[in-house]
C-alpha cells in the first residue's frame, strides 16, 4: 500500500533530483520545487517547475528512492509531466473520425467496419433450403421434370437443383448481388446531406424563378429517392452533375423567362400624295407677294 507521508531522506534530496532535471533539461528551464510526492514506502517524486516556452503548465518530476535500512538515496528517472493546469495537445480522434468530405486522392482506400450503420446485408448468395425441407423436395421434383435436369436414383429429396432457377444466378445477371446495400439509416442522413448543400432552403434556391421539378434538365433518381431528388444535367447551372432537390431552384431553369429579341424599327413609309405647286400673286395695297393655293385661285378668277 501507497505511503502518504515521504520518506524524510528521500524527501531531502532536493539538490538529488534537481541535478538530474538539469541534466535532463535545456540550461535555465527548470524552475522552482513545488512539492515532494510519495509513491511508496521509500520512494518519492520531486516536481520542478518547467520554464521552457511552450510548455506552459509543465513540471520536471524526479523519482528518488533509497532502500530498507539504507540511508543512501538513489535516482530512479527523470520526466516531463502535464499539470493541473498544463497546455495539452487536443485528444486523438481516429482517422475514420477526422476523414471530410473531399480528403479522398487517387489511390486512396477508405475501408468501411462491418457494423457500418449506412450499409445493410444485401444478397448473401445463401439461397438453397436446407435438404430435408419441404422447399428441397418440390424443388427436386421440378428439377425431375425438366430435360436438363440429372436425375439420380433415390428419394426426391437428393436430386439436385438447376444453378440456372437459383437466386443467385438472377441476381448477378441484373447486377444485384451486392454483400451490402444502403440502410434506411445511410439513405436518411444522404438525404440530409443533400437537402442541406442543394435544397430549397438555399439561397439559389429562393431567388430561383422555378424549382427543378419542373426542369428539363433534371434528371431523376431511381427507388425512393426519385421522390425527392434528382441529377442536374446543365453544364451552366450551379449544381451540374450533383444530386439536388426537387425543390432546388437556380436562374438555369429551362423554363426561365425567355430573353426579350431586339425591337425592330418600323418600315419606312412612302408617302405617293401628288403635290401640287403654290400659285404667287402679288397683294392689292403692296407690291409683296403672297401664296394661294389652287381653291384660291379658282375662286378668284
Amino acid at each position: 500500500m501507497r505511503s502518504r507521508t515521504p520518506d524524510r531522506l528521500c524527501a531531502e534530496a532536493v539538490d538529488l533530483a534537481r541535478a538530474a532535471a538539469e541534466e535532463a533539461a535545456l540550461p535555465g528551464t527548470v524552475g522552482e520545487h513545488i512539492d515532494a510526492v510519495a509513491d511508496g514506502d521509500r520512494v518519492v517524486t520531486h516536481l520542478f517547475a518547467c520554464n521552457e516556452p511552450g510548455y506552459r503548465g509543465w513540471r520536471w518530476g524526479v523519482t528518488v528512492a533509497r532502500a530498507s535500512r539504507a540511508k543512501i538515496v538513489t535516482l530512479d528517472e527523470t520526466v516531463l509531466l502535464p499539470g493541473p493546469d498544463a497546455l495539452l495537445a487536443p485528444e486523438w480522434v481516429p482517422w475514420s473520425e477526422r476523414l471530410r468530405p473531399g480528403d479522398m486522392g487517387p489511390g486512396d482506400l477508405l475501408p468501411t467496419e462491418a457494423d457500418d450503420l449506412r450499409l445493410e446485408p444485401g444478397f448473401s448468395g445463401d439461397d438453397a433450403p436446407p435438404p430435408n425441407s419441404a422447399v428441397a423436395e418440390g424443388m427436386a421434383a421440378e428439377v425431375a421434370d425438366t430435360e436438363e435436369a440429372t436425375v439420380l436414383p433415390g428419394s426426391p429429396a437428393i436430386q439436385p437443383a438447376p444453378d440456372r432457377g437459383g437466386i443467385a444466378a438472377v441476381a448477378e445477371e441484373l447486377g444485384m448481388r451486392r454483400a451490402r446495400v444502403l440502410s434506411r439509416y445511410g439513405l436518411h442522413i444522404a438525404a440530409d446531406r443533400w437537402e442541406e448543400a442543394y435544397g430549397a432552403k438555399t439561397p439559389m434556391a429562393q431567388a430561383a424563378p422555378a424549382t427543378c421539378m419542373t426542369c428539363g434538365f433534371l434528371t431523376p433518381l431511381t427507388g425512393s429517392l426519385r421522390q425527392a431528388f434528382g441529377v442536374c444535367a446543365n453544364e451552366f447551372a450551379p449544381a451540374d452533375g450533383r444530386v439536388v432537390s426537387l425543390a432546388y431552384g437556380c436562374g438555369a431553369h429551362s423554363e426561365a423567362a425567355v430573353m426579350p429579341k431586339p425591337p425592330r424599327p418600323a418600315a419606312p413609309v412612302v408617302d405617293e400624295t401628288v403635290v401640287e405647286p403654290l400659285a404667287l400673286r402679288p397683294e392689292r395695297d403692296g407690291g409683296s407677294v403672297e401664296e394661294t393655293g389652287p381653291a384660291e385661285e379658282l375662286g378668284h378668277s
